[in-house]
């Protein structure tokens, strides 16, 4: 019998079976790439979407064969070093993914190829630096030398020694790096006790992760996000201790990291959600890693779990205040015209389009929804091969919001955001939600 065409039902996701000795065969691995990959060729329908497929699609269409058993094995390797793990094949494109009886699950396909690649030894040097974010920016946020980080990131001869030694383009925009990170900014707020209106499933008092790069990096976005929840009436409390999430380690393949991280974060978060908390996380993969990939690399968890249930994207949770009317809509300051990007990390939450919901609010403010993926990803936009790649891939963005004509423009990935600042350069500066929803109450 012939296999039904497409899904009639919502993708769902099985757990990562990553503890399975067979997680980590090759000749595995190779077999089920060789299936998938199959399948992809015979649809196309991501073509568009990353470098991943566009990389797949040529080395079958430039093979003796003209299929994929034309294709080397040793090839693969090509396709999955381009996946970065934005999941929008999965969760917007594919129709082939659970329950459909093929069982498409290209993401998690990509991250076990990539654990079985660091788990031979083939990762660069390189890669596991730009991964190590949280001891990156301890050092570059020393005082004094964050200021010498940031000038030599700026720095021609420097950016050429960089790409020169450790592969990281010299054209590609690094991020900066503040000696008082947001954490040592909002420590008052430790062990703040505090009562909360509750709204929808919230208990209407939230614990701010502050996630490795909205301290060490863009402290504001999460000040921001302090004034904007305490304008609405919003309790805020940060949790005594936070190391990164692990999705930088998580793209790596490095899932040993990814467990040691979630050893060091779910015992503080659980603790707050026992004590009434909600989680808040302001950039999109942190909210994801604890919603979605964690509780399926550690399905048997229960702490896991209840954290995944209690984490909220900052406007999904600003529209749970809308809905049940707690939200303060007294805005000052109309925003004119926004170019928002709606970042792959969020859309995959499955939340629906909440900031632009939140946005739409303000008076005389008009949005142009831009959801297409940027090519950023965090590290891959920064990496001297894929750099040209990840140009091409944000320039859809780019030309959307130059025809937006727009008077502000950002995304809820700062990373994103700056991104398309750089493809763009013509002077103009990205502006995070948060920040916008800010000024737009003049607070």
């Amino acid at each position: 019998m012939a296999a039904r065409e497409g899904n009639l039902e919502a993708p769902t996701r099985h757990p990562l079976d990553w503890n399975n000795p067979d997680f980590y065969n090759e000749g595995s691995l190779f077999n089920e790439l060789e299936r998938v990959f199959d399948l992809c060729h015979g649809c196309r329908r991501c073509v568009s979407l990353c470098q991943s497929f566009p990389t797949l699609f040529d080395l079958v269409d430039e093979s003796e064969t003209f299929e994929v058993d034309g294709v080397a094995k040793k090839d693969y390797w090509k396709v999955v070093d381009h996946c970065y793990l934005c999941d929008l094949c999965y969760m917007t494109k594919c129709p082939y993914t659970p329950p459909h009886e093929w069982n498409i699950d290209f993401p998690h396909l990509m991250l076990r190829a990539k654990a079985v690649k660091f788990k031979q030894g083939e990762v660069k040097t390189r890669d596991k630096i730009l991964t190590s974010t949280d001891t990156v920016g301890k050092l570059a946020g020393i005082p004094v030398i964050a200021g010498l980080v940031n000038a030599a990131n700026r720095a021609k001869p420097t950016r050429k020694l960089l790409q020169s030694v450790l592969e990281v383009h010299e054209e590609a925009r690094l991020p900066e790096y503040h000696s008082k990170p947001l954490r040592k900014r909002l420590s008052h707020l430790i062990d703040k006790q505090a009562a909360g209106t509750p709204a929808g499933n919230t208990t209407g008092k939230v614990a701010l992760f502050a996630t490795c790069y909205g301290n060490r990096n863009e402290p504001k976005i999460g000040e921001d996000l302090l004034a904007v929840f305490e304008h609405n009436g919003i309790p805020v409390t940060l949790a005594k201790k936070e190391q990164c999430c692990g999705m930088p380690k998580l793209e790596l393949g490095d899932l040993e990291a990814v467990q040691a991280a979630k050893e060091a974060n779910i015992p503080q978060l659980a603790k707050l959600v026992d004590e009434g908390w909600d989680i808040i996380a302001p950039v999109p993969s942190c909210a994801l890693m604890f919603k979605q990939e964690l509780p399926l690399m550690f399905p048997d968890d229960a702490e896991v779990q209840k954290v995944g249930r209690a984490i909220y994207d900052p406007f999904e949770y600003l529209m749970h205040r809308s809905k049940a009317g707690l939200l303060n809509t007294d805005f000052k300051t109309p925003l004119g015209k926004v170019a928002y990007h709606a970042a792959c990390h969020q859309r995959v939450q499955n939340v629906g389009a909440k900031t632009q919901q939140v946005l739409a609010l303000i008076p005389d403010t008009t949005i142009t929804t831009i959801a297409r993926c940027s090519g950023h990803d965090g590290t891959y936009a920064v990496k001297k091969e894929f750099y040209d790649s990840a140009m091409k891939i944000v320039k859809p963005v780019v030309n959307q919001v130059k025809r937006a004509e727009a008077d502000h423009y950002g995304s809820d990935c700062p990373m994103a955001g700056h991104h398309i600042e750089h493809a763009l350069n013509d002077g103009s500066v990205t502006e995070h939600p948060m920040s916008l929803l800010r000024k737009a109450y003049d607070i």
